[in-house]
């Protein structure tokens, strides 16, 4: 019996004003596509390299000529075994075009290539049995559209496109497009862009022809040799807006009001003028009701001239309005018709309160008795404050005797639109998206453009009338402007596709025909560089078949010898079936200025883990779907219904194996990420992912966790919005090991990995902290950034209106990475803005907001709405600024929060600073109540919540402890209770007490403080694939403890002091039979290591007090009338920042019990 022992007894700077965060431009770095600046030095042989990070250029024309087109420096012979292909024999017509090489071929470098004078016409027409070959030399100017059954160009063959910017624009169609070995296609070039239009049509069905080795169906594909020069005309690729676009076009929408009976006599609209709002509306049933034209009056009355005023007849409106309200109407309305209106006459009129006949639009017809009078249309023009030109009808008649009779206020002859930059290179006619700026990903919109000769250099006009809102101002400190890219480019190359789905194309998720073209880029070839190209029905839902895949490339710039580095610059990718741009064992590529829209599966896709030095600059990807390829690719419906690659009856779980599609899928922390924006993926936005080993066909390309341990390349300025499960997630990776008995799920399905950079990706050097610099958030449902590893710093960032601004979560319960954190400075975090959002577009919750108005919700109306979210740690907070979190009747809202239901452990030294917290938050700290969607509360991470408020600007009381208000392992007389918050205010000393337990590991462990006995705390402790159950709760320092176990007590136990500076002590009591027989030791453990030194054995000593005498002797007592051993738990080591133990190890006491098997226990 254990029995609680009566004897043991315990003896900055201001806080950081708001942040406003806008898209700045980027830091100043190299050049590169030019050929003109020297390659940085290569590695030593195996070495990652440091990021290398490419700019966007403008080439300056030079006066002489450079190398030709497909110059490559050292350029390895050969292919490898992965990017082998062989053109299929065919039983349709060869046509072929050579000439034969007596000398040197001329180079089309120059400004023009289709102005190169050695270039043959040739239009060889249509027959699309004949597969042309261009080869041996011959250089072709394509003239004319042409369509063959495949193209291939070869053994030095040259084939450009003729540039007749008044002539008929060119298609080519073919089955498919080979360049290898020499041969070349050019659209334009880098100096001189293509003027005309230009198509590459693709064709043919998954289930006809023969796949070609390598490449596949329907593709334009560059092998060995091979030269792919496309380059169109550069418009500005995407923008944002300077000015909200509301739906409609109007701040306050469109109105549309239509009636047919039951809207007797006159009806009015009044509106403002100046907003295009209608303020007030009236029927007045002067046809039957006398007393009506008095109130009518009476109405009129009340609006103020200059009003705008609509008016129309429902059915009859003439028996009984007298004379002195229609000279009322005549005068105030200026009408000219209304003295005269007559029995069931169709009269309507659009005009200024107080405005003369001038002023005024009005029409009427005569009723005749078949029913049928037609309408009687007023319509005037209007323009509102900020100049939107809009126009109100009015209309009133009889159709097949039935009256109709209403009103419409809409924006005029298209809808202008407010940019930040100058577009004047988008042209009439061309297509633009316009990005969601709300929760949904889906209120995405496509507009055309419409001439616009008033339109100043940074607005066009649209065709279309908008569905939703799209933010185009800063709120509340943070860049929530809409993004806006145009899809149109004079370059096409598409693939035609069939009405519908058909045959093995995955049909069971897909409606329509997903069989769409690709184009693919082989190791070794010698020049290939996009720009000003659009990509469209690209993409096939089969693995490799993607818009724009560099297959195994490897090194594409100076360092795989390519004197003028490959990039991608200016694409628009959207409605395609299979990611937008796939980088697949591939180095050094640039892709700037491209657009990813509507597509299936990963967008931006870095493949296997090894791609490294890739530069994605100003990129905008939006409307990213679940696709089918990998288990991340799906959503829950696929992730269920694909089971070929799974062991056994296995059944996936969506929501960690699958579910995690996104905009920019980065496998590899040293590529480059800069001022891109993600505007809405199925389900992230950036996701850093981790491959323990490289997978697929780069396996062993670098030793295991070597990515896990690579510093972040430059992340800087880049906007995450409206994406479902996260704008920015940094964590997880996937699995690299096939399905088997042990781990049945498929390969490559989502799991656990840590990021812990390390100079040189070497664990054994410095940390090389991974920063986040400007990351804009806004409008995720669930989180506007998570992170987990260490150590990561977010600085100079917004995250506004989403589920959770920002969680920060260590390295594990007790981290392997010894001294890594987490920060976040310089930020700003808002609640819920006065982006108010729109209903509809799958937007599921609309609620109230704090101040009542109606607004979009994430997650679920009663969502409990956090703007940093504390998680394990150790994480820090300073110099940030919280704004609008207020609670309401339906849902938690506070500044911090903590991650709910959490078993794991919660440092102390979580901690915060220089916090500004305006009045609009309402509720600085919650710590969660049992109920919706916190469970129990009860968890041990709930339990031990815990953060340190280091100069009170959170408190108002510095160096203050703040904890769950019913944990009294930290409570002590001296604290302040803060119901609202459910938690207290302490100060006090404060560490953690890490405690495995072997033999058994299910047992669930009471600690009480000795002051407090009678309120233990009980935790579950975790077993998660451990030979042990461990235990962390946070204790109060030179504080007695004491340790009961709901069975019989463990036989191994190791007591780690972590946090502990050295001389901090604790006195530890736990409960075991009265007959066991104890072994004490002391060590210390190097964790990463595993190595243990410093091993010192405990000695039984005479009393409780000679063990807990604090004279350095290692003693521990064991009453056994009681039940209790006694030691004195106390750290020698000093401990440096936030490592959890010393730099010598974790110091710790093993306790190994032996019981006899007839001891009796009791708690």
């Amino acid at each position: 019996m254990c029995l609680c022992a009566g004897s043991l007894q315990s003896g900055g700077e201001g806080a950081g004003a708001a942040h406003v965060l806008r898209a700045g431009a980027a830091p100043r770095l190299r050049a590169a596509g030019s050929g003109c600046g020297g390659a940085r030095d290569a590695p030593t042989a195996g070495s990652p390299g440091e990021p290398r990070v490419l700019l966007p250029f403008t080439p300056e024309p030079v006066p002489a000529p450079a190398p030709a087109a497909g110059t490559r420096r050292g350029a390895a012979s050969g292919g490898s075994a992965s990017g082998r292909y062989r053109a299929p024999s065919a039983p349709f017509r060869r046509f072929s075009v050579s000439r034969r090489r007596c000398c040197r071929r001329p180079s089309l470098v120059g400004p023009c290539p289709e102005a190169a004078p050695h270039l043959a016409p040739w239009r060889p027409g249509s027959d699309t049995r004949r597969a042309a070959v261009v080869g041996r030399g011959a250089a072709l100017r394509l003239e004319s559209s042409a369509a063959f059954h495949s193209l291939v160009i070869r053994d030095g063959g040259r084939l450009v496109f003729a540039d007749r910017p008044h002539g008929p624009p060119i298609t080519l169609r073919a089955r498919y497009i080979l360049i290898h070995d020499g041969g070349e296609l050019h659209i334009g070039s880098e100096r001189c862009p293509y003027g005309s239009r230009a198509t590459i049509s693709l064709y043919g069905r998954a289930t006809e022809g023969v796949a070609v080795e390598g490449f596949g169906q329907k593709f334009v594909g560059v092998g060995r040799g091979g030269v792919l020069e496309l380059h169109g005309r550069r418009p500005r690729s995407w923008t944002l807006l300077d000015k909200t676009l509301h739906p409609g076009g109007l701040r306050h929408g469109p109105y549309s009001s239509e009636k047919r009976w039951g809207s007797r006599g006159l009806n009015l609209r009044i509106l403002d003028g100046g907003t295009a709002r209608v303020l007030a509306a009236g029927r007045f049933d002067t046809h039957l009701q006398p007393g009506e034209c008095r109130r009518l009056r009476a109405f009129l009355a009340l609006q103020a001239p200059g009003r705008v005023v609509a008016a129309a007849v429902g059915d009859s409106a003439a028996r009984s309005l007298t004379l002195e309200t229609r000279l009322l109407l005549r005068d105030r309305l200026g009408s000219r018709y209304i003295a005269r209106l007559g029995y069931r006459q169709p009269w309507a009129l659009v005009g200024i309160l107080g405005g003369d006949q001038l002023s005024t639009a009005e029409d009427k017809r005569e009723y005749h008795g078949n029913g049928t009078t037609g309408l009687a249309v007023a319509q005037r023009d209007f323009l509102t404050y900020d100049g939107t030109r809009f126009t109100v009808t009015a209309f009133s008649g009889w159709i097949k005797g039935v009256p109709h009779n209403g009103f419409k206020v809409e924006v005029s002859k298209g809808i202008i639109l407010h940019l930040v930059d100058e577009v004047t290179s988008w042209l009439p006619g061309d297509r633009i998206v316009v990005a969601s700026t709300d929760y949904s990903m889906h209120q995405a919109e496509e507009f055309n453009l419409l001439p616009c000769p008033e339109c100043k250099s940074n607005q066009v006009k649209i065709d279309g009338s908008p569905l939703y809102l799209h933010i185009g101002e800063v709120i509340d400190g943070v860049d929530m402007r809409a993004e806006v890219g145009l899809l149109t480019r004079n370059i096409l190359i598409q693939g035609e596709m069939e009405d519908s789905c058909y045959g093995q194309n995955q049909c069971q998720f897909f409606s329509f025909d997903t069989f769409g073209g690709h184009i693919k880029i082989l190791r070794n070839f010698s020049s290939v560089h996009m720009s000003g190209v659009e990509l469209k029905n690209m993409g096939q839902q089969i693995l490799g078949s993607y818009p724009v895949h560099f297959h195994l490339a490897e090194d594409v710039d100076e360092r795989g010898g390519y004197e003028h580095p490959t990039y991608l610059d200016n694409l628009s990718i959207h409605h395609c079936f299979s990611r937008c741009v796939a980088i697949h064992g591939t180095h050094g590529l640039l892709v700037k200025d491209t657009i990813g829209y509507d597509t299936l599966g990963h967008c931006f896709f870095l493949e296997d883990g090894t791609e490294q030095r890739n530069t994605f600059y100003h990129n905008l990807g939006l409307l990213t779907r679940s696709g089918t390829i990998l288990p991340s690719d799906r959503n829950e419906a696929m992730c269920l219904a694909i089971r070929s690659h799974v062991y056994g009856d296995y059944v996936p779980v969506p929501s960690t194996d699958c579910m995690a599609v996104s905009t920019f899928w980065i496998a590899n922390p040293n590529n480059n990420l800069i001022q891109n924006a993600a505007a809405g993926a199925q389900d992230v936005g950036i996701w850093y992912i981790f491959h323990r080993v490289p997978t697929g066909q780069s396996e062993g390309q670098y030793p295991e966790g070597q990515a896990e341990h690579t510093p972040l390349g430059v992340f800087y300025n880049n906007r995450v919005h409206s994406n479902f499960k996260a704008g920015l997630f940094i964590g997880k990776g996937v699995k690299t090991t096939r399905a088997s008995a042990e781990d049945p799920r498929e390969y490559l399905t989502v799991d656990n990995a840590r990021f812990r950079p390390h100079q040189d990706a070497d664990p054994e050097k410095p940390r090389v902290p991974a920063v986040i610099d400007g990351l804009i958030a806004f409008k995720n449902n669930d989180h506007g950034a998570w992170a987990r590893g260490g150590d990561i710093i977010f600085r100079n960032s917004g995250f506004s209106d989403n589920g959770i601004g920002l969680t920060l979560a260590s390295d594990g319960t007790f981290p392997t990475d010894e001294g890594s954190s987490l920060e976040v400075t310089r930020s700003i975090f808002i609640g819920e803005s006065s982006n108010f959002g729109s209903q509809g577009g799958q937007n599921s919750y609309w609620g109230k907001g704090a101040n009542g108005e109606y607004r979009t919700l994430p997650r679920n109306k009663t969502f409990p709405i956090r703007g940093f979210q504390i998680y394990d740690g150790p994480v820090r907070m300073a110099k940030c600024t919280f704004k609008k979190f207020t609670p309401t009747v339906d849902r938690y809202t506070s500044a911090i929060g903590f991650f709910m239901k959490n078993s794991w452990q919660i440092s102390p030294q979580n901690n915060v600073s220089q916090i500004l917290m305006e009045k609009s938050v309402g509720l600085k700290v919650f710590f969660g109540k049992s109920g919706q969607w916190f469970g129990t509360n009860d968890n041990d991470g709930d339990k031990m919540s815990i953060f340190h408020d280091l100069d009170g600007s959170v408190t108002g009381y510095p160096d203050t402890f703040i904890g769950r208000a019913d944990n009294y392992l930290l409570r002590h007389p001296g604290c302040l209770t803060v119901p609202r918050w459910n938690g207290m205010m302490c100060t006090g000393k404060f560490a953690q007490l890490y405690i495995q337990a072997r033999r058994p590991e299910n047992l669930t462990l009471s600690i009480a403080r000795a002051a407090y006995h009678s309120h233990p705390l009980r935790l579950q402790g975790v077993n998660r694939g451990a030979p042990y159950q461990q235990y962390q709760p946070v204790v109060m320092l030179e504080q007695a403890y004491i340790i009961q176990w709901d069975g019989r007590a463990p036989e191994d136990i190791i007591l780690y002091p972590i946090n502990f500076n050295s001389g901090d002590w604790l006195q530890v009591a736990l409960c075991y039979p009265r007959e066991t027989i104890f072994q004490v030791v002391a060590d210390i453990c190097q964790r990463r290591t595993g190595t243990v030194h410093s091993v010192k054995h405990y000695l039984a000593a005479p009393s409780l007090a000679s063990a807990l005498n604090r004279t350095g002797e290692r003693l521990f007592y064991f009453d056994r009338a009681s039940g209790y051993l006694f030691v004195h738990l106390q750290a020698h080591e000093a401990r440096k920042g936030h490592s959890y133990c010393s730099q010598q190890g974790c110091e710790r006491i093993k306790i190994m019990a032996h019981m006899y098997p007839g001891d009796s226990w009791s708690m």
